[in-house]
């Protein structure tokens, strides 16, 4: 039962790491359940008080520092809200309508447009744009960061 249990994990957990790309996918919370599913399959005993507190903690910084790291990155480039929420929508729309490029593309096109809807005139929109496309992908790389090394102490644990 326990390779079954550990292996579940491992699968569920590379799933969770390509989920990190999806924007508003709680690829988070797929790792907590992949780690709560593996702990009832063997009878809760292999990941500690201590481990859980660490992959809880892990978690909330991941979802953190994934929201700071996007507001930061568009404000610097000097994106308002409006921006910001263009970058979110449509990443959401790039992803599904575009594939994996609309990831990239989509924070792009909709922090632009909603800059423009703003008011803000063109090259404006387009610095916005900008900021808001690398404050994304920083906060995803960041979230990715912190997957990889939930799932891996997980994994240290397990096998």
């Amino acid at each position: 039962m326990n390779l079954v249990a550990d292996w579940l994990f491992v699968l569920l957990w590379l799933g969770a790491l390509v989920l990190t790309f999806v924007p508003m996918v709680p690829a988070t919370l797929v790792i907590w359940g992949a780690a709560l599913l593996h702990e009832a399959m063997v009878g809760f005993s292999e990941l500690s008080v201590t481990d859980w507190a660490w992959l809880i903690g892990l978690g909330i910084l991941a979802m953190t520092l994934d929201n700071v790291a996007a507001a930061f990155g568009a404000k610097r480039y000097g994106a308002g809200r409006a921006g910001i929420w263009g970058a979110v929508i449509g990443a959401l729309i790039g992803a599904f309508t575009m594939g994996p490029l609309g990831i990239l593309i989509g924070p792009f096109l909709g922090a632009l447009a909603a800059e423009l809807l703003s008011g803000k005139d063109g090259r404006e929109a387009l610095r916005a744009a900008w900021g808001s496309l690398l404050g994304v992908l920083g906060g995803v790389l960041v979230r990715l960061a912190i997957h990889v090394a939930m799932g891996w102490m997980v994994i240290q644990r397990i096998f």
